[in-house]
């Protein structure tokens, strides 16, 4: 067990690409995009290292969009409602998330959701999972006035939780949530199985504690 991992009162999770692989819908929703225009499909293996960077990712792996183009605003929406229309259809847990799950709520362990998805999305998503239903937070991108790599978010959910943010650890797949962790004072986690921005390795980001799969983490909380 990691020394590192002692005195945890609370685990906090990224969702996309450490709870929840979503990157099979979102390839979806932007695929959707390439073909309303005579665009052939690409292959979801061109999306998927960019899942965490959201709609900003999947558009400029789609139509080679950034933030700076004059229609940005509108093709984002167009990509929103793609996404919602095929939102969960395709998505699952990674496997070991929900016995990692199980594991925490029959140690007593509260537990919660930051994403920097917004609440449009994160929340039926949450609620439509029964294992992630049973989350003691969830606190989306737009719940805060700031969202990661800000630490705003993740003090919120301590704040939910009822914890010391000092005794929580945060779960999380992007450099962006071990800066937000350091932040908000709380060890930092990296899932080294998510999407990870499309970097080969997490040791640039010195975590506290690296996890190859979700069950690995009950092994470091001493749960098992």
């Amino acid at each position: 067990m990691s020394p590192k991992l002692h005195q945890v009162d609370a685990v906090l999770f990224d969702l996309d690409g450490t709870l929840l692989d979503s990157a099979p819908d979102l390839g979806f929703a932007a695929n959707q995009l390439r073909i309303d225009r005579g665009l052939h499909p690409l292959e979801h293996s061109h999306y998927r290292p960019f899942v965490g960077t959201g709609a900003r990712g999947m558009l400029r792996i789609a139509l080679g969009i950034t933030p700076e183009a004059d229609d940005f605003n509108v093709l984002r929406e167009e990509f929103f409602r793609a996404y919602e229309r095929c939102m969960g259809h395709h998505s699952q847990l990674f496997s070991g998330v929900e016995s990692l799950l199980q594991d925490l709520t029959a140690n007593a362990l509260p537990w919660g959701i930051v994403t920097n998805k917004a609440e449009r999305f994160a929340l039926p998503i949450a609620r439509s999972i029964s294992v992630l239903a049973s989350s003691g937070a969830v606190i989306c991108g737009d719940t805060t006035a700031h969202s990661k790599p800000h630490p705003a978010p993740l003090l919120e959910a301590a704040q939910r939780l009822g914890v010391d943010p000092g005794r929580c650890i945060y779960v999380g797949d992007d450099e962006r949530d071990m800066v937000a962790a350091r932040a908000a004072g709380m060890k930092a986690v990296a899932a080294s199985y998510g999407y990870l921005g499309g970097v080969d390795s997490v040791a640039a980001w010195a975590p506290d504690a690296v996890i190859d799969s979700p069950l690995e983490l009950t092994r470091f909380l001493g749960l098992n």
